[in-house]
């Protein structure tokens, strides 16, 4: 078995048993288990303080906002659906949590989060649509999105199973970062024209995996630029497992995927990944001094209201 193969197999086991242990807590969160709420904090709290530490003017700021976004958590928990990871589902809160800050503070976000509202909360005062029509909208879209997050994952894994590294991170470039073929030609110091030709070998093979669907839905070149940029960041297509970036700062991580992952870390820089290293770091270092006790104290009293029928 390549390595490729073994470290791909690796990070899938370790994802389910995360996604595995991250349902038992949600599960006993919701029966009012302090103890499971306890230890969701001690999970999370680092890569959220190392997160929205990069976005705020100070660490107090940072972890006023860490310990919002979980208490957020337990409001919302009963919205809360299992098929997405729950790493995924907080870091969405803090982004909620970091804009409406910057709204507060008279800032306009560059990026506010797509999914920050539930669609009840987009109903405005004389609008024509309907509760059920709306609803309606959001679940066909949300069905849309799941489907091409699931194609674009083959998209990935297929590339990845290759060794193909260079063809995706000319598409995780255009799609992810919304570069121009230029620019990416530029960066990676190859011609724009094969920029051109990897972009669109992709959406055809995409085309294809929506064929093979049966899916009445077509991927244009537009709707490839916009939807799949969209549905890569908000689903972390390419995020990596916490047990690569390990493997990686301790430098044990072999090639391809220590090169690719230097790209996605200083090339890419995607927020989530360098979020996650510096916890790591901070963890391997000792150093960290975090908030847990106070996120607990302040947010346990949130428990009994969630636990009650």
């Amino acid at each position: 078995m390549s390595f490729v193969l073994k470290v791909r197999l690796q990070d899938h086991a370790d994802l389910m048993d995360s996604q595995n242990a991250d349902q038992f807590l949600v599960d006993q969160i919701r029966s009012g288990d302090e103890g499971a709420w306890r230890q969701l904090i001690d999970r999370y709290e680092g890569r959220l303080t190392a997160f929205a530490r990069m976005r705020t003017a100070s660490l107090a700021d940072a972890e006023d906002l860490v310990q919002e976004s979980f208490v957020g958590f337990l409001q919302s928990l009963r919205h809360y659906d299992s098929r997405r990871t729950l790493e995924t589902y907080l870091f969405t809160i803090l982004r909620y949590k970091l804009c409406d800050q910057l709204r507060k503070r008279k800032i306009v976000p560059l990026n506010p989060p797509a999914d920050a509202e539930d669609w009840w909360d987009r109903i405005m005062p004389g609008t024509t649509d309907t509760p059920s029509g709306i609803a309606a909208e959001a679940e066909s879209r949300t069905a849309f999105e799941s489907m091409l997050a699931d194609l674009l994952r083959r998209l990935i894994h297929d590339m990845r199973d290759r060794n193909a590294f260079d063809d995706l991170q000319v598409i995780e470039l255009v799609f992810f970062k919304g570069m121009r073929n230029l620019d990416v030609g530029n960066l990676l110091g190859i011609d724009q024209k094969a920029v051109a030709g990897i972009k669109f070998r992709a959406i055809r093979r995409l085309q294809k995996f929506l064929e093979e669907r049966d899916e009445p839905a077509a991927l244009t070149d537009t709707e490839a630029d916009v939807t799949v940029a969209r549905v890569w960041q908000e689903r972390r297509l390419t995020c990596l497992k916490r047990s690569t970036l390990g493997s990686y700062l301790l430098g044990i991580l072999e090639d391809p995927w220590n090169s690719y992952t230097l790209f996605h870390m200083d090339v890419v820089a995607c927020p989530m990944c360098l979020a996650n290293a510096e916890d790591l770091k901070m963890e391997e270092a000792d150093d960290q001094e975090r908030s847990s006790d106070s996120i607990f104290a302040s947010s346990v009293g949130f428990l009994s209201r969630i636990s009650k029928p």
